[in-house]
């Protein structure tokens, strides 16, 4: 509700407004700057690398849940604007799920709602649990050391996805370094992500087209011709709902399955209690996710379409407005000793997968491949450790995600 007393409140000055560069990437740390902002200055004003202007940033867990589920915050109002952001490039297109309202995004969600449920991820388990096997297999018989990115991390997920949308083999390599190239923050690399998002939609063009006319058992053949009553998606919604199927399905599962690795490996007393107790791997996984800070800083924002008080700030009509699912994830005030790692918390929902009406579609298929992935390694390679000291691991600094370059175990 807005707060009357606030309508006068002055812009910040300089001095109240933070830089923030989000690119603390040392292991899996959390950010300073984010713990800072979440116990100092739960809304606060910032400045981003990219884009014209400022931005509000929201931290606590549920002034989060308020931005993303309270309409008078929208998405769709940030079309056309240069808003504050990581990439030099806009990760996202015009036509993209991610910037609709409901009752627009509604419509879209139900039709690619069904491609997600759980009979449809249940189908998929088998085929996933074979791809899991496949690579472990290859990993056993090249011998100890491996790489766990190289080996599992980066093409289960890829191959997951791909084989669930049917794409070729052999395209596989050039649309994942075309998706890596798109998460660059490097101002350098504009130019070529803006060539990469291009080249990506023309090649979804084409494929989903040809899936429009000839449909298969694919997941884009069933996208293709689901419908909502009369409606069906049309051209351009299709061509950017594979593309962001493509994106989503394999980089943040990629990202995950390195971290989550990296965590188990590095904490002897947790990993040997799942061994022990392999009943505890989905709660596990779950705090999991919870715990760790799997992206640098924050994503799609927000435009205040009216005057809102959030927190004990007033946020203007027409104001930019971030939220902060890492922080979230970490609020005191909603989780008991947040920055300690315990699966047997109560059960509370993170934010990992987002929230309201932007919450991950793909969350189940996301959440399916973690658990038979580390299912099976925990009884394939019982006595897996971590082949370096933990400071020797080497992680990325070039994207918007958080995740080792490569993790080197021996069993």
């Amino acid at each position: 509700m807005e707060n009357t007393s606030l309508k006068d409140t002055p812009a910040p000055d300089d001095e109240s407004v933070r830089t923030c560069p989000f690119d603390y990437a040392r292991q899996l740390e959390f950010d300073p700057q984010l713990r800072q902002l979440l116990t100092e200055e739960p809304v606060s004003r910032i400045r981003m690398a990219y884009g014209e202007g400022e931005a509000w940033l929201v931290t606590r867990y549920e002034d989060v849940r308020t931005v993303t589920t309270d309409r008078r915050f929208s998405r769709s109002a940030v079309l056309g604007r240069d808003f504050p952001r990581m990439t030099p490039e806009p990760i996202v297109q015009a036509e993209s799920i991610n910037l609709m309202d409901p009752p627009a995004s509604s419509r879209l969600r139900s039709l690619v709602a069904k491609s997600f449920t759980p009979r449809r991820v249940e189908q998929m388990l088998p085929g996933t649990q074979r791809v899991v096997d496949r690579l472990l297999d290859e990993m056993a018989d090249a011998g100890s050391p491996a790489d766990f990115v190289a080996r599992v991390a980066a093409p289960l997920p890829l191959i997951t996805i791909c084989e669930a949308l049917g794409i070729p083999e052999a395209d596989r390599p050039w649309l994942r370094a075309h998706a890596m190239t798109m998460m660059t923050v490097g101002a350098a690399g504009k130019e070529d992500a803006v060539r990469a998002k291009g080249e990506l939609r023309g090649y979804f063009k084409e494929l989903t087209a040809d899936r429009r006319r000839s449909p298969g058992e694919d997941l884009i053949s069933t996208l293709a011709t689901a419908r909502d009553g009369a409606e069906l998606l049309d051209d351009d919604e299709l061509t950017v709902m594979a593309m962001v199927l493509l994106i989503t399905g394999q980089d943040t599962t990629t990202y995950q399955l390195g971290n989550i690795a990296y965590t188990l490996l590095t904490r002897p007393a947790l990993l040997d209690g799942l061994r022990s107790h392999p009943e505890r791997l989905p709660r596990t996984l779950d705090e999991l996710l919870r715990y760790i800070p799997f992206r640098k800083g924050v994503g799609i924002p927000r435009v205040a379409t009216e005057d809102v008080e959030l927190g004990g700030v007033l946020i203007r009509a027409g104001d930019v407005v971030h939220v902060s699912y890492l922080t979230a994830n970490r609020d005191a005030a909603k989780f008991d000793r947040p920055d300690e790692l315990d699966p047997g918390r109560p059960s509370i929902p993170h934010m990992t997968f987002g929230w309201g009406a932007h919450h991950c579609l793909g969350a189940p298929l996301a959440v399916m491949e973690l658990e038979v992935a580390f299912a099976t390694l925990l009884t394939r390679f019982p006595g897996l450790r971590l082949d370096a000291p933990p400071e020797d691991v080497e992680w990325n600094t070039t994207s918007i995600w958080r995740y080792p370059l490569a993790l080197p175990v021996a069993w």
